[in-house]
């Protein structure tokens, strides 16, 4: 049955009659109201510099460092290879906060830390002349595996291969090819360390037994949880031992929890259906951070534009995160079978380019507290296509980049 709108009624009121002051009591309130606002001007100048301090987070006040200083008569003073820019820099600021300096990397595949001789051949494919700078390698992917030889205790039983590259062999390769090293690191999308440690992922609220996403026989898994202290501590392991690597800045992803359905909600503890769940994310977020702010590196954070699309957000706390820079991964292979929720299904065709422009704009107000660059991935994209796709980016603002 359909219920007709009626509106909401605006109810009026009927205007008082003021009377005019005598020339004694318009004197005194002007008197009045230059105090006043000399003590608002007062107060203003005296809290304004703490409040500005207090807000700033970890790593604000460092300079900005610019891809290219460019003088009033338009001659540039760097060398480096230029990439389109937007038209105003209105669209670039709103993005891109003056604090932040261009990002701009490639990535590889975890099949390419095979062996030394994989990710040099990997280094090799990247495009050229397109100022990458960093270069992304996964050393900790979606599922738990581990693609480095790792001295964490349960990251050892992880390992993808017995016999894997040293983050000593992986950094120096990177830095020999003229790139610096940014490692990218899965967070809490492990199925692999709850089978290690059962206290690591999630349980049922009345029995304790282990939760997996679906029926074993339908490829059911157990996931890590970010209340559990054994899994944040692992990470922080892990996050520990890469930063103190020599890697110059350390990608985070996956702070997410599984899709839940109601009946899973109805079995696992309260605090799961809470929307301040996300409080246990940052805090893990936070965590790491100190930890790769500690060994001289920085820490970003990665999210999937299909997950927040979906309204899977939960990491993306600008008050409660001290990390303001995100990387938002569009995996174009993805989103070409379309984003589906209980309200709606979001269709991309056309171009890659034309794919990423429409995402962007459809979950650009969730980023608009943070840092901005764009991963732009899909193993059935070719290197001319994501470059397009890039350069339409760059148009709307998005300047920093992740190719690959």
């Amino acid at each position: 049955m359909k219920f007709r709108n009626k509106g909401r009624k605006i109810y009026k009121t009927k205007e008082k009659n003021y009377y005019g002051k005598s020339p004694a009591g318009k004197a005194f309130s002007i008197g009045l109201s230059i105090l006043l606002i000399g003590g608002i001007g007062f107060i203003g100048y005296s809290v304004a510099e703490p409040i500005v301090n207090y807000t700033k987070k970890k790593g604000d006040d460092k300079p900005a460092v610019s891809s290219e200083i460019t003088t009033q008569s338009g001659e540039s003073t760097s060398d480096s290879i230029q990439i389109p820019t937007a038209s105003g820099s209105e669209a670039v600021l709103s993005h891109q906060k003056v604090n932040f300096e261009n990002y701009c990397a490639a990535a590889v595949k975890e099949t390419d830390l095979l062996n030394a001789d994989t990710l040099k051949l990997a280094i090799k494919r990247l495009p050229t002349g397109q100022n990458i700078q960093y270069l992304e390698v996964p050393l900790k992917v979606k599922g738990g595996r581990i693609y480095y030889s790792s001295g964490v205790y349960y990251a050892i039983s992880s390992q993808a291969f017995q016999e894997m590259m040293s983050l000593d062999q992986i950094v120096e390769i990177i830095k020999d090819s003229g790139y610096k090293p940014v490692a990218v690191v899965s967070t809490f999308n492990d199925n692999l360390l709850p089978v290690i440690d059962g206290e690591a992922g999630y349980v049922t609220a009345d029995t304790g037994e282990q939760w997996i996403d679906n029926d074993y026989e339908a490829g059911g898994k157990p996931w890590t949880t970010p209340y559990s202290q054994v899994a944040v501590n692992y990470i922080n392991s892990i996050v520990d031992e890469i930063s103190a690597a020599g890697f110059e800045k350390v990608v985070c992803s996956d702070f997410v929890f599984p899709h839940f359905r109601q009946s899973d909600l109805d079995m696992l503890p309260d605090e799961l259906s809470d929307p301040g769940r996300a409080m246990a994310l940052t805090a893990a977020a936070n965590l790491f951070n100190n930890t790769i702010l500690s060994n001289e590196s920085a820490m970003f954070i990665e999210v999937s534009s299909s997950e927040l699309l979906q309204g899977y957000s939960d990491i993306l706390q600008p008050m409660l995160l001290n990390v303001n820079t995100v990387i938002l991964n569009i995996d174009l292979d993805e989103i070409s079978y379309g984003v589906y929720t209980d309200a709606t299904v979001y269709e991309f065709s056309g171009k890659p380019a034309d794919k990423a422009e429409k995402m962007i704009k459809l979950v650009e107000d969730d980023l608009d507290e943070f840092n901005v660059a764009v991963r732009l991935s899909g193993s059935n994209v070719n290197m001319s296509e994501l470059l397009e796709a890039r350069d339409k980016l760059v148009e709307l603002g998005y300047s920093s980049f992740v190719i690959g």
